[in-house]
C-alpha cells in the first residue's frame, strides 16, 4: 500500500504539472544524429488502461469501445514513479489526440517510437497502422493513408509485455520498461526518403566515405547532397540513377579535425535527398575518428588506439538505470550530466550495460568526448530460435541507429554468457553449436560495421570464441589483485588458450578487464561497503601491469540492490576521503594518465624507527609534452596516539618522462618516526611549472606494540601523564537497541540510546600535581543496520531481486555519503557532567585506515573503513576530587533518547587514530 500510495502522488503531480503548465517531458528531438524539420513531440499526457485479462482485442478497444479510466505519462514507463501509474498488468493500452498539419499533406507520416517494450500495435481511428515486436530499438508506422488533414484523430497503442524467456530482458529486475519508455514523435517526410544516412571517417585518407539508403526504388534520377554546417567543407553533390537505393561516395575533408577525447569536434551536416523536385533534408553528423588495435609503444602487446594513439581504457560500468524512471532518464540535461559526472572524476568511457541507450545519451557522448562500449541486451532463457530473432532484431537496430555515434567504439554480442547455455543444472552447457552461432553473429557484426571493435561476449566463464577484445571479468579483494593480474599477465601471448572456449585462441587482441570491483570479492557479496579502500589498491595494482590495456569498474551508479556505484542511485555523492589523507587528492587521481604506484599495499605495519624501502612504479600513458623531467615530492606525515598530527620532512627525487613509460624504478628508502603514528607518505607527482600531475599515498602503522595503559611523556619542559582503557573493557553497558564488539573489542558499539560505563583506577599522582585533565577517544554514531538486526539476504541480484537493505548483508558497512546519521554523547565523570559533544555520522571511507588494516583477509570484513571522530572533553575539579576520594574514575559515555542514534567507541587498532579512550593529565 506504501508503495501504490507513492506512486499516486507522483502521478498527480507529474501529470498535474504537465497539464496546468502545458510542458511535455523531454521536449527535444530524440535523434539529433538523424532529426527532419518536420515533427511533432507525443510525450506528455496519454489516456491508459490496463488489460490485465487480456480481453482489449476482442472487445475492440481499438475501435474506442472502451473509454480509458487512466492517465499515463510518455514516454516513462508503467510501474515507474514518473508514469504516474504502478505496475499492475503486463498489457497495456494508451490512447491521445493527434492532428495532422494541413501542411504536411503531399507528405508520407510516420508515427515513430523510440522505443516500446515489447509487442507494440498501432490504430489510427480504429484502423491498424502497423505492429513491432522488440523492447529496445525504434520503430514506425506509416499513418498516411489513414490521416484525415488537419483533423483531430484518436492514436489508440496496444503493448502487450508478457514474459518470455527468449525475450532480451537485461537487468530490467530494477525496474521493467513496461510499454513505451522513449519518445514518440510525428514525422513528415516525401514519398522516397533517406532511410538511414552512414559516414565511415578515413583519417588515413583526410576523406569520409558515405553510404545513404532509400527508402524506396526512385523512378527517376536524383542527387545527394552533404551541406557541412560546421568545418570548412564545400558542399558535395552525388548524383544517381533511378532505381538505385543504396548511394556511395566520399567527400574530401580538408585540414581534417579529428574527434578526440581531448577536443571531440562533430561535422554538423544536412544529408539531402533531391529528387523529382521534392527534398528530404535531414540533419546528422559524424566525427572523423578511428578506432584500431596496434601495439602499445616500445611492447609486444596491443591496446586500443584512437586515431592511432593508443588509449587506455578507465570505463565505468553504467546500468543507467534512474529511480523514478527505470530506463527513461527524467530530462535531457540529466543525460548530459551523466556524462558530465564520469568525466569529472576523471574517466574517458563507460559500458552501458545489457541496455541499448538513448540517442540522446549518446548524443552528450559525442559532443563532450567519451567512449562507449555498447552492450546487446540478454535473454534468460535458452538460445533458441526465437532468442536468436531477437538479438538479430536488437543487434540490427542498435548498429543502424547508432553507426553515425563516434563515442562508440565497440559493440558487446552477449555478457557473461547469460541466454547462451542449454539444459539446466549439470546438464547446464554453452554448446558447440551455440558457440558456433556467436561466431556467426560475430563475423556478422563486423559486416555490418568494419569501422568499430566487437566482442562475443563480455565474459566471467574464460569462454570467447571470436573477438575483437580478450576481456574478462573479476571481482577481488583489494589484497588479492596483484596475484591475480600477475597470472592475467603470463598467460596473454600469442595462441594462448586462456580466456577461450576449447579449440580457440588468442591472436594478440587488446587484454582488457571488462568488470571488477570488490563487491562479489567477498564471500556474498558486499552490501554497501567503502570501496575506494580497495578501489585504491586494485588501481595501484593496474598500473603496474601495462600489459592489461584498460579497466572497468562496476559501477557507475548504484541500483536498487547494489551499492558499489561511484555515485548513489539518485546521483548524490559518496565521499572516498582521500583529500583528509593528502590534501588536494580526488578519485581524478587514481584516474591519471601520469601515474605513480607503490602496489597493491597501501597500508603496512611498521616499527618505530624503521627505514623502509617505497616501491616506485610509474605508468604515463600519455605522449604530453611535459619535460624530460618530472618532480616527486614524498611528505611523510601522520597522526600520534593522541592523534595529533605530526610532519616529518620531505624528499624530492627527479623521475625521467619518456612518453608512453611504464617503469619500475630503484625503491625509496624513508626512515619512519620514532613513536608510534598512524604516518601518511604522499606521493605527488609534478611537472617543472609546479603543475600536479598525480597524488598518491601509502600509510604505514608505525607500532612498537600495544600501549602501556600508563605512562609519563615528557617533551619541551612538560609532561603529561596517560591513563589509557580500552573499549572493551567497560564495567557496565546499557543500550536500547543493541551493544556488540567487533573482533573481541576493537571498537565497542552501542545502537539506539544507551552507555557505556568504565571503572578506571586514580593513576599515582598527587591532586597537587596535577594542572589539568581531559579525557580523549575517538567516536561516531552508530545506526543499526540490517546485518545488525538479522536480516537474511538472497535472490538473483541479476534479475532485480535479492536484499533492497543495503546494510543487510554481513559484510556492509554503508560508506560515507551526503546523508549524515549524527548523534550525541554526553560524557559523566564520577557523576559530573563534562558536556554534550555532537557526532556527526557513522562514517566508513578510505579514513578508516586502522579498520581495513585489522581485516584479516579471509573472504570477509567487520565495519571495514569505519572509523570516529577525534573529541577531547576537559575533566573539571569537582570530577578529579571525587575520583581522588574513590580512587577511580568513573566514565560513562551516555546517548539519551532525544537523539538515539548510538555510539561506537574505538581502539588503538581500529577507525582512524590510534588511540584508546585516554586520560590525559598535565603535570605541574
Amino acid at each position: 500500500m506504501q508503495k501504490i500510495s507513492f506512486i499516486f502522488i507522483v502521478s498527480l503531480c507529474a501529470l498535474a504539472f504537465c497539464t496546468e503548465q502545458g510542458t511535455i517531458p523531454l521536449p527535444e528531438h530524440p535523434r539529433p544524429d538523424f532529426s527532419r524539420p518536420h515533427w511533432m513531440n507525443l510525450n506528455g499526457v496519454w489516456a491508459f488502461e490496463f488489460d490485465g485479462e487480456d480481453v482489449g482485442l476482442t472487445q475492440k478497444w481499438f475501435a474506442g469501445a472502451k473509454a480509458f479510466s487512466r492517465e499515463i505519462l510518455v514516454p516513462f514507463p508503467w510501474g515507474s514513479k514518473l508514469s504516474g501509474v504502478p505496475d499492475e498488468a503486463v498489457i497495456g493500452w494508451y490512447e491521445r489526440a493527434i492532428t495532422v498539419p494541413r501542411d504536411w499533406q503531399g507528405e508520407r507520416v510516420f508515427v515513430v517510437f523510440g522505443a516500446g517494450d515489447w509487442h507494440t500495435t498501432g490504430w489510427l481511428d480504429g484502423e491498424e497502422v502497423g505492429q513491432f515486436k522488440g523492447g529496445y530499438t525504434p520503430f514506425e508506422f506509416e499513418i498516411t493513408d489513414a490521416v484525415r488533414w488537419g483533423a483531430e484523430q484518436r492514436l489508440r497503442v496496444r503493448i502487450d509485455d508478457t514474459e518470455h524467456k527468449f525475450k532480451l530482458y537485461g537487468k530490467q529486475g530494477y525496474g521493467d520498461a513496461r510499454g513505451i519508455w522513449q519518445t514518440v514523435y510525428l514525422e513528415a517526410r516525401p514519398h522516397v526518403y533517406l532511410e538511414k544516412v552512414h559516414f565511415y571517417p578515413d583519417i588515413d585518407r583526410s576523406r569520409v566515405d558515405v553510404k545513404a539508403f532509400l527508402s524506396g526504388k526512385p523512378t527517376s534520377d536524383g542527387v545527394v547532397e552533404v551541406n557541412f554546417q560546421t568545418g570548412d567543407v564545400p558542399l558535395k553533390r552525388s548524383g544517381f540513377k533511378r532505381g538505385m537505393q543504396e548511394i556511395e561516395f566520399s567527400i574530401e575533408i580538408p585540414d581534417q579535425r579529428l574527434w578526440s577525447l581531448e577536443d571531440p569536434f562533430l561535422y554538423e551536416v544536412d544529408a539531402i535527398l533531391d529528387l523529382n523536385g521534392g527534398r528530404d533534408v535531414v540533419a546528422t553528423y559524424f566525427g572523423m575518428r578511428k578506432i584500431s588495435v596496434a601495439k602499445f609503444p616500445g611492447a609486444d602487446y596491443s591496446y586500443i588506439h584512437l586515431n592511432d594513439k593508443p588509449v587506455y581504457l578507465q570505463l565505468a560500468l553504467d546500468q543507467a538505470y534512474h529511480p523514478d524512471g527505470f530506463y527513461t532518464y527524467p530530462s535531457d540535461a540529466f543525460m548530459r550530466d551523466e556524462i558530465l559526472r564520469s568525466r569529472r572524476i576523471g574517466l574517458n568511457g563507460q559500458r552501458v550495460h545489457v541496455k541499448i541507450e538513448i540517442p540522446r545519451k549518446l548524443y552528450w557522448a559525442d559532443k563532450l568526448g567519451f567512449l562507449i562500449m555498447a552492450d546487446v541486451p540478454n535473454s534468460w532463457g535458452e538460445p533458441d530460435e526465437n532468442m536468436q530473432r531477437e538479438v538479430q532484431v536488437a543487434l540490427d537496430g542498435m548498429v543502424e541507429r547508432d553507426f553515425n555515434h563516434p563515442c562508440i567504439f565497440s559493440w558487446v554480442l552477449f555478457n557473461e554468457t547469460w541466454g547462451l547455455f542449454s539444459g539446466e543444472g549439470s546438464e547446464r552447457r554453452y554448446s558447440k553449436e551455440t558457440q558456433a552461432w556467436v561466431e556467426k553473429m560475430y563475423n556478422y557484426a563486423k559486416k555490418q560495421d568494419p569501422t568499430r571493435l566487437v566482442e562475443d561476449n563480455s565474459p566471467c566463464n574464460y569462454d570467447h570464441v571470436a573477438t575483437d577484445i580478450n576481456s574478462w571479468h573479476a571481482y577481488l579483494p583489494g589484497y588479492a589483485w596483484r596475484a591475480f593480474l600477475d597470472e592475467v599477465s603470463a598467460k596473454t601471448f600469442k595462441h594462448s588458450s586462456w580466456n577461450f572456449v576449447q579449440g580457440k585462441s588468442q591472436l594478440l587482441q587488446p587484454n582488457i578487464n571488462s568488470e571488477c570491483g570488490n563487491v562479489w570479492g567477498y564471500q556474498g557479496s558486499t552490501g554497501d561497503v567503502d570501496w575506494s579502500w580497495d578501489y585504491h589498491r586494485m588501481l595501484n595494482e593496474f598500473r603496474r601491469h601495462p600489459k592489461i590495456a584498460g579497466w572497468l569498474y562496476t559501477e557507475h551508479h548504484d541500483v536498487i540492490n547494489e551499492w558499489n556505484g561511484y555515485y548513489k542511485y539518485d546521483r548524490s555523492q559518496k565521499y572516498t576521503g582521500f583529500d583528509a589523507l593528502l590534501p588536494g587528492m580526488q578519485l581524478n587521481d587514481l584516474h591519471s594518465e601520469f601515474y605513480i604506484s607503490t602496489g597493491q599495499d597501501i597500508c603496512l605495519e611498521a616499527a618505530p624507527g624503521e627505514t623502509v624501502a617505497v616501491p616506485i612504479y610509474a605508468s604515463f600513458m600519455t605522449d604530453r609534452a611535459v619535460g624530460e623531467e618530472l618532480l616527486l615530492s614524498l611528505d611523510l606525515y601522520g597522526w600520534d596516539d593522541l592523534g595529533e598530527y605530526e610532519n616529518y620532512g620531505r624528499q624530492l627525487i627527479s623521475v625521467p618522462f619518456e612518453p608512453w613509460l611504464q617503469k619500475e624504478f630503484e625503491p625509496v628508502r624513508v626512515t619512519l618516526p620514532k613513536e608510534n603514528t598512524v604516518c601518511v607518505l604522499s606521493l605527488t607527482l609534478q611537472d617543472r611549472t609546479g603543475t600536479v600531475l598525480q597524488r598518491n599515498f601509502v600509510v604505514y602503522v608505525v607500532s612498537g606494540g600495544v600501549a602501556r595503559r600508563e605512562e609519563i611523556r615528557t617533551s619541551n619542559d612538560s609532561s603529561v601523564k596517560l591513563v589509557r582503557f580500552a573499549p572493551s573493557t567497560f564495567s557496565a553497558a546499557e543500550w536500547s537497541g543493541k551493544q556488540w564488539a567487533v573482533f573481541d573489542g576493537l571498537k565497542v558499539n552501542g545502537a539506539g540510546s544507551g552507555y557505556f560505563e568504565y571503572r578506571v583506577k586514580w593513576p599515582d599522582l598527587a591532586p597537587e600535581q596535577i594542572a589539568a585533565a581531559a579525557l580523549r577517544f575517538e567516536a561516531s554514531a552508530k545506526q543499526l543496520f540490517g546485518k545488525d538486526r538479522g536480516a537474511q539476504v538472497g535472490g538473483d541480484y541479476m534479475r532485480g531481486k535479492g536484499t533492497f537493505d543495503n546494510s543487510a548483508n554481513a559484510n556492509a558497512y554503508p560508506m560515507t555519503d551526503e546523508n549524515c546519521y549524527p548523534s550525541a554523547v554526553r560524557i559523566r565523570v564520577n557523576g559530573v557532567s563534562l558536556g554534550v559533544f555532537d557526532i556527526e555520522d557513522d562514517p566508513a571511507d578510505s579514513r578508516g585506515i586502522l579498520s581495513w588494516h585489522a581485516q584479516k583477509q579471509d573472504g570477509k570484513l567487520q565495519e571495514a573503513g569505519s572509523y570516529g571522530y577525534l573529541i577531547t572533553a576537559k575533566v573539571p575539579p569537582a570530577a578529579l576530587q571525587d575520583a581522588r576520594q574513590q580512587n577511580e574514575f568513573v566514565i560513562r559515555f551516555e546517548v539519551d533518547e532525544s537523539l538515539p542514534h548510538g555510539l561506537a567507541l574505538y581502539g588503538e587498532r581500529f577507525g582512524r587514530y590510534m588511540l584508546d579512550p585516554t586520560l590525559i593529565f598535565q603535570l605541574r
